[in-house]
């Protein structure tokens, strides 16, 4: 028996009775009443363990907690379980990782264990304000749809964002554990800033929002720190790159539709358009954070660390709205004289936090001219000319490579002078060095020339700025800015860029999610493979040779962890043989050795075209592999997916029949083989014919 609670945003009124709103702040005294083979959990340490008899003689346990600081009703938590837990103490604080007897006995929780006290204590240090509590304790739960909860004293997590394996050691693991932790302790002083993710959210819990319509304040300013905190547990990780790659681009990529709500809305519009569910959403948190990432850029991260600690002191136990925030920012900037707003916090972040979108920069480089516009599908039909936002933007900018004085856009068009071009092909410029704004640009055909030339002469030039033009310039494609030559134009010189976080944006854009789609567009494949191919061969020989000599190296390439495998599917959906090859080599040598591990990077691929290029031996080895009971279950996705990638008919008629055999495969597994079958290139017809027969 295991029983949590999760009580955020409105359950604790169906737990006991309360005012359940999150200004309405309370302690509570917290007894349990459990089996006596069980131990509870709460927010506080517990004070007293005593014995109850319930009328019909049986014994029960009361654990009785210690009186609770002054907190919101979602936060109260309780946990009863049979776990087992590691425990260390940081700066008095106990901390404890609770977890299946089985998974702390093999050390599967010993990482998150040894990263929680440094993360607690950076966050103390950076905000110079203390975690409140004697004691966290951290639950590792195996089925939790919340994913993660910072409950104040008692954090609860799905599984799978906790343990970390040493088999691990070839995934993006261990910084998704950081970057979980991270978030949610951040909860813990504002509740201290989802587990790096997640452990970042104590702040939260220490200031909260007046209501949910200003969530962002919680989860937004969580998600920026949170990667502050992985970069200091996990140095070897590049900050900027996994921000713009997790936060930056996912969040642009979204909110550019017209019904995408601002990041603060006003409570009358939540309460008759929202549910309060549909707020944790990647607005909240995504925009939350690259508008915090924003903020902190133009003030200086010294200056909003100041001002975000006279927040959380004045604010301590008690609730806020982002009008405080701003307060307190333009408080610390009226204290100084080195950083210039050209209006005041308020009517600058408002016009960030209060109006969806956001917006794209257009700069004429003859002129100097910079004018901005909301970013839309302009292929849309619903997209018109009324959407009239306008922004304060704060633009950052470098001319040939040296960084600027930072400019200020607060209307619709403005003239720099600073910005007008010499008639030199080698003086260019770009705006939003670091991805410092949140917004798209979208240069004249002067600059994109010189910005081409530049990639061209030099591909090691700073990344981000790789990745910004490349991400810009397909969206202005995909939207209807520009035209996708002017896209292709910046991508010329890809066969010298080794970077695999910026080939992933290249990947994302020109290549279908569905790879065998595109086969039967007889005019986009070929084009597409003499294209890419002669460009992606350099970085993929850079790869493969590790694969082939030395897997090992590739441990701490987090990149690699994330994005080979799509290197790799491409490569070999492009038909390149030595990836086909290579597939096919380490396939047959896990078939000669079943004890032999395919390199975790590429594993789903190398799967798949090891069936693909082999015949009933390799597809009935997959077979016999996916019904072994040493697999797991991610090994039996990879193999259900490897199975459809048979060229051979009868194989892909035989695998569909198993699907509607209960014997051989769950009823789950059936829409699964079929999904993956109808994908193929000859599966499509095959899986449409088996359907209309049996259904």
């Amino acid at each position: 028996m295991l029983i949590a609670s999760q009580l955020e945003p409105t359950y604790a009124r169906t737990v006991y009775p309360c005012f359940d709103e999150p200004a309405m702040k309370a302690t509570f005294n917290i007894r349990v009443v459990h089996d006596p083979s069980y131990v509870a959990l709460s927010n506080m340490p517990a004070i007293d363990v005593f014995e109850m008899k319930a009328e019909d003689g049986s014994l029960w346990t009361v654990t009785a907690f210690n009186t609770s600081l002054k907190m919101s009703t979602y936060l109260t938590a309780f946990v009863i379980c049979d776990f087992d837990y590691v425990t260390r103490t940081e700066r008095g604080n106990k901390i404890r990782i609770w977890a299946r007897k089985e998974a702390v006995k093999n050390g599967y929780v010993d990482y998150a264990l040894n990263i929680t006290g440094p993360i607690f204590s950076f966050l103390e240090d950076l905000l110079n304000v203390s975690y409140p509590l004697p004691k966290t304790d951290v639950v590792a739960l195996p089925d939790f749809g919340a994913g993660a909860m910072e409950n104040w004293g008692l954090m609860t997590f799905q599984e799978s964002s906790l343990m970390y394996l040493p088999s691990d050691k070839f995934t993006s693991k261990k910084a998704m554990i950081a970057i979980i932790m991270s978030h949610e302790l951040g909860h813990q002083a504002r509740e201290m800033l989802r587990y790096l993710f997640f452990l970042f959210k104590w702040f939260g819990n220490l200031v909260t929002m007046n209501w949910w319509n200003d969530l962002w304040l919680n989860e937004g300013l969580a998600s920026y720190f949170e990667y502050l905190g992985v970069t200091f547990v996990e140095p070897k990780l590049s900050l900027d790159k996994i921000f713009y790659d997790h936060v930056v681009q996912p969040i642009l990529r979204e909110d550019n539709e017209i019904g995408v709500r601002s990041l603060s809305e006003s409570e009358d519009k939540i309460k008759g358009s929202f549910s309060l569910m549909s707020l944790f959403d990647t607005i909240t948190y995504n925009k939350g954070a690259v508008i915090t990432w924003m903020l902190s850029g133009f003030l200086t991260k010294k200056l909003f660390i100041r001002a975000l600690t006279s927040y959380l002191k004045e604010f301590s136990f008690s609730n806020a709205n982002q009008d405080d925030l701003w307060t307190h920012i333009q408080m610390v900037v009226d204290a100084q004289d080195e950083v210039q707003l050209p209006a005041s916090v308020k009517q600058i972040m408002d016009s960030w936090t209060c109006q969806n979108g956001f917006p794209l920069l257009t700069l004429n480089l003859t002129t100097g001219t910079i004018s901005q516009q909301q970013f839309l599908n302009k292929k849309n039909e619903n997209s018109t000319d009324s959407y009239n936002n306008t922004w304060i933007i704060p633009i950052s900018w470098m001319r040939n490579g040296s960084s600027q004085p930072l400019m200020w856009l607060d209307k619709s068009s403005k003239v720099f002078p600073e910005m007008q071009a010499s008639e030199s092909e080698y003086d260019w410029i770009l705006l939003n060095v670091n991805l410092s704004g949140y917004y798209r640009v979208n240069y004249d055909q002067l600059n994109i020339k010189r910005l081409a030339r530049l990639l061209e002469n030099d591909p090691k030039v700073r990344s981000y700025l790789r990745f910004q033009l490349i991400d810009d310039v397909f969206a202005l494609t995909q939207f209807g800015y520009i035209q996708v030559e002017t896209a292709l134009e910046l991508t010329k010189y890809l066969a010298r860029e080794d970077e695999l976080f910026i080939w992933n944006v290249v990947l994302l854009n020109l290549v279908p999610e569905n790879l065998e789609s595109t086969l039967k567009n007889y005019e986009v494949y070929p084009l597409l493979k003499k294209y890419l191919l002669k460009r992606i061969l350099p970085i993929y020989h850079y790869y493969a040779g590790f694969i082939r000599q030395n897997v090992d190296a590739l441990e701490d390439d987090y990149f690699a962890q994330v994005y080979l495998e799509k290197l790799f599917a491409t490569a070999c959906w492009l038909g390149f043989q030595d990836c086909l090859n290579l597939s096919s080599q380490l396939y047959a040598k896990w078939m000669d050795n079943p004890e032999y591990k395919i390199p975790f990077l590429i594993r789903r691929t190398v799967c798949c075209y090891g069936v693909a290029e082999g015949s009933d031996k390799e597809w009935n080895f997959a077979w016999e592999m996916y019904n072994h009971t040493n697999s797991t279950k991610e090994d039996k996705d990879i193999l259900l997916y490897a199975m459809s990638c048979a060229k051979e008919s009868w194989l892909l008629y035989r695998y569909l029949q198993y699907g509607l055999s209960d014997t051989l495969l769950s009823s789950n597994d059936t829409s699964i083989i079929i999904l993956y079958v109808v994908t193929k290139d000859i599966g499509h017809r095959i899986a449409w014919e088996f359907v209309t027969e049996n259904w």
